[in-house]
């Protein structure tokens, strides 16, 4: 990942949660792009090809686990970071978002510290499968 800037996309149908996320990474150099809903999420990470996308996993439209299985799936994301931000409970959560590709996963409500240091541990991943 050579850009100093990475470009997450916040895929979530809750405009709080999308406030809190912005207000949590705002003291950091993120390109910030936003969708809320499945659909639009996939086809922002078409046009935008981020670092990073942060789903939620219930949002109309495709769900995160539908687009973590899509990307994936698909070549041109294989590099992509996925961390999935999701309220459908902490076991649940725990055993299905490995199941997807998730790269991380935090249960809401979670702590601002607790996602950037998710944030963080997503972009040095996709920082070593683009270097390693």
């Amino acid at each position: 990942m050579s850009d100093p800037n990475p470009t997450i996309l916040i895929a979530d149908d809750d405009e709080d949660i999308h406030r809190l996320i912005q207000a949590a990474l705002k003291e950091r150099t993120f390109h910030l792009v936003e969708a809320y809903d499945g659909d639009e999420a996939l086809e922002m990470a078409v046009i935008e090809k981020p670092d990073m996308v942060i789903l939620d996993v219930m949002m109309p439209g495709l769900n995160g686990w539908e687009l973590a299985r899509y990307f994936r799936s698909k070549p041109e994301f294989e590099q992509m970071g996925i961390l999935i931000l999701t309220g459908i409970g902490e076991t649940l959560n725990d055993m299905t978002s490995p199941l997807y590709g998730a790269d991380e996963y935090l249960d809401k409500p979670f702590q601002i510290e607790a996602l950037n240091a998710a944030v963080d541990r997503v972009l040095e991943t996709v920082s070593q499968r683009t270097t390693g």
